[in-house]
This record gives structure tokens, C-alpha cells and sequence, in this order.
């Protein structure tokens, strides 16, 4: 393939707003033979490591990690990412050292269930901390093997659960990198500070991003403001047409504002609420969506749950389980998402209804 068709600086900003990044396009096998290289070379000779999520939420984990015991070293994992990550930090962890896992839950414990137990007989300790919604069961099943420490999802972030629960005397400042973190992690939106958290952990290497805040807290020096102002003329321009782009459907009593695109789901689906949905469903190019909900739909974890997900009653996650081959893709792309929406939108039918 030319690069030139999957280069986000060749593409016209019109077309990069319907299409995936270009590393969708890197074969699953060639990001796990990197993954595994990246793995091996961190963890080998490391007495603690964790696996966090790194976005702003988990990178927070990860910085009071490094307060409390020092060296300590990060294999970044999203969501889907959870078993492989844990099968290749077993395959290279020393005896006895100690783990972290931070801000992830797994959709089912049997999808982790032989790695996490080769991971915990060779660890000295593993604790995990989480602020999502877990289920009763699988939060039985990881404490037979790790300290499992998981927070209000509507109240705390993982880093609030961090900060409680590490044996450390944290100076006030990383209570208030906390409290920062939880307004957007949250969608609260009470602190302007948050935002820039939120696009600097997106946008950065997630090592540069917990040195930053490490050294700075969550009052962000010069450059890296004008940095993010930069990046937010193209990040405006994207949320901007991904609410052009917007429907709005009835499913059962609530409003469900639905929409397409490579954007910042946060902003969009806020941007759909003042518009008047209960709830806001953004199909991203890559086939996942996110799902965010208001004072009058809490329930967002539940439909995630429904079509291979998960998260919170005001926020959420998923990618339904429909693409066979590329073209199932192509045509993703081509109707703007239109099957992934009528899945998720169904799943707000199946909902029970009080």
C-alpha cells in the first residue's frame, strides 16, 4: 500500500474525518511481534511493573506508582488489549517482582483467566487497582490471586483509588492531580485544568506525559499549552463535523443522538446532549464506539456489555462483533457506520425499562 493513502498529513481533513488512523492498517501480527519486542525489553530486569491504560486516568496511576516506590515501569494496554498484555508481562517478568494493574477491567475473567494466574504464581504481588464497573464474580476470581482494590465508578478514578489505597504519604499535590483527573475521567467538567490533561495524555508518549506531570502537577508548562493549542485547530475541526453529521433516534423512552467520525467523543456526545439526547453514541472509523449518558440515562455500561464492551453508567465503551473481513470495513466506511449504529441502537431497545 502507498503510504501516501494512509498519511494523516496528506489527507484532506474531509476524508481523515471518515477514515481510521493509519495504524489500523498494520496487521495484528506485526503489532504483536512489536508489542512483544517492547514487552521483553521493559520488563526484563524491572522489580515492579504496570500495566495501566494510558490515558490520563491510568498514566495518573502510574506517576504515583513512581512516588511511592520509584522505578517503575509502564506496558501501556488498552481495554482489549488486557490478556495479551498480561500473557507477555508473565513471559518476561523476573521472579518475585511486584505488579500493577491500573485502571482496566476485564470483560470476563475466562478471557484472562490462565495468563493472570501464570502472572500472579511468578510475581511476588500483584494489586490492581480500577474505578469501572466490575462483575461480582470476576472480582472474586481475581482476588483469589491479587489485591483487588476497585473504586465508586460515579464518584472516583482509578487514580483516587491509587491514592488511597498505596501506603505512602502523597504530598497534597497528587491529591489534586487526582481530583483534576477525575473531572474528565468522570465528564464532570468543573475544572478547565482537565481537558488539557485529557488531550496531553492522548496526544503525548505516554513516558513524556507522566514526567511532565510528575514534575509539573496538573498545571502544564508554557510549551506544552501552546502545543496543545496547536493540536486542538484540527481537533475543533473534527468535532465539529462529526455533529454536523449527527442523527437523532427515539429507542424506547430515551432520545439517542448518534454519529460517525475520527473525533474526540467527549466533545461530541457533550455537544449531542445540548442538543437534547439522553444519550450520545459516537461509531468511530476503527468500528469501536463510545456511548455517554446524562442525568436522565445512566445505563450506559449496560448497553456497551451488550455488543462485546463495558464501562460506567455515564460512560462507556465497545466495538460490536460484525466485521468478517475488509470489506465489512469498507463498507463501514463508505455508510458512515450505519450497521455498527443499528446494532448499538437496538441494544437500547432491549433494555428494561421501569
Amino acid at each position: 500500500m502507498n503510504d501516501r493513502l494512509i498519511d494523516d498529513e496528506e489527507l484532506p481533513l474531509a476524508r481523515k474525518s471518515l477514515l481510521p488512523g493509519a495504524g489500523f492498517f498494520s496487521p495484528d501480527s506485526f503489532d504483536a511481534e512489536r508489542a512483544e519486542r517492547e514487552t521483553r525489553d521493559t520488563v526484563t530486569g524491572a522489580e515492579r511493573v504496570v500495566i495501566a491504560d494510558p490515558d490520563a486516568d491510568g498514566l495518573a496511576c502510574v506517576a504515583l506508582l513512581r512516588e511511592a516506590f520509584g522505578t517503575t515501569v509502564l506496558v501501556p494496554a488498552g481495554p482489549h488489549e488486557l490478556s495479551d498484555a498480561i500473557d507477555r508481562v508473565a513471559d518476561h517478568l523476573e521472579p518475585d517482582a511486584r505488579v500493577f494493574v491500573c485502571d482496566l477491567v476485564p470483560d470476563d475473567f475466562h478471557y484472562i483467566a490462565g495468563q493472570f494466574e501464570r502472572l500472579s504464581e511468578r510475581a511476588s504481588m500483584v494489586s490492581w487497582f480500577d474505578h469501572h464497573q466490575w462483575d461480582g464474580e470476576d472480582m472474586e476470581k481475581v482476588r483469589n490471586h491479587a489485591r483487588l482494590v476497585v473504586g465508586e465508578s460515579d464518584e472516583e478514578c482509578s487514580a483516587d483509588v491509587a491514592l488511597g489505597a498505596l501506603d505512602y504519604e502523597f504530598d497534597p499535590r497528587w491529591a489534586e492531580l487526582a481530583a483534576v483527573t477525575r473531572d474528565h475521567d468522570l465528564w464532570l467538567r468543573e475544572d478547565p485544568r482537565s481537558d488539557d490533561l485529557a488531550d496531553f495524555a492522548y496526544w503525548a508518549d505516554p513516558e513524556e506525559y507522566v514526567g511532565v506531570i510528575a514534575e509539573h502537577g496538573v498545571d502544564l508548562p508554557t510549551e506544552v499549552e501552546e502545543y496543545l493549542d496547536e493540536r486542538r485547530v484540527e481537533k475543533e475541526a473534527l468535532i465539529e463535523r462529526a455533529v454536523e453529521r449527527a442523527e437523532f433516534e427515539e429507542s424506547g423512552p430515551w432520545t439517542v443522538g448518534v454519529t460517525y467520525g475520527r473525533c474526540s467523543q467527549n466533545e461530541v456526545c457533550e455537544a449531542l446532549r445540548e442538543a437534547g439526547a439522553d444519550a450520545a453514541v459516537v461509531v468511530k472509523p476503527s468500528g469501536s464506539a463510545s456511548i455517554r449518558g446524562s442525568e436522565g440515562f445512566e445505563r450506559c455500561h449496560e448497553v456497551a456489555e451488550q455488543v462485546n464492551g463495558g464501562g460506567h453508567p455515564k460512560a462507556a465503551g465497545c466495538k460490536p462483533d460484525i466485521y468478517g473481513d475488509m470489506l465489512d470495513y469498507a463498507h463501514h466506511w463508505t455508510t458512515r457506520g450505519a450497521v455498527t449504529k443499528q446494532v448499538i441502537l437496538e441494544t437500547f431497545g432491549r433494555l428494561d425499562v421501569e
